[in-house]
């Protein structure tokens, strides 16, 4: 798998709590935007990243953006 599968051209925009989050790479998570280890096998693994405090992100729905696993506008030029 060279390219990752486009869970869908819009961000997932989601009120999150302080922790560690694993966000799908992939795209083939059944738990999007995180990784529920459906890349297993795919050469891709997720990008962990710590969110400090509560607030609204707009997780990467395309798996194309360039700031993993933040949502770049990228969605608009597939």
């Amino acid at each position: 798998m060279d390219e990752p599968k486009i869970a869908q051209k819009t961000p997932f925009v989601q009120e999150t709590e302080p922790g560690k989050y694993a966000w799908c790479q992939c795209g083939q998570s059944n738990n999007q935007p995180f990784c529920d280890g459906s890349h297993k096998g795919t050469g891709f693994s997720p990008v962990v990243t710590e969110v400090d405090e509560t607030k609204k992100i707009a997780w990467c729905g395309c798996k194309h953006s360039g700031n993993k696993p933040f949502c770049d506008g990228s969605h608009s030029t597939l």
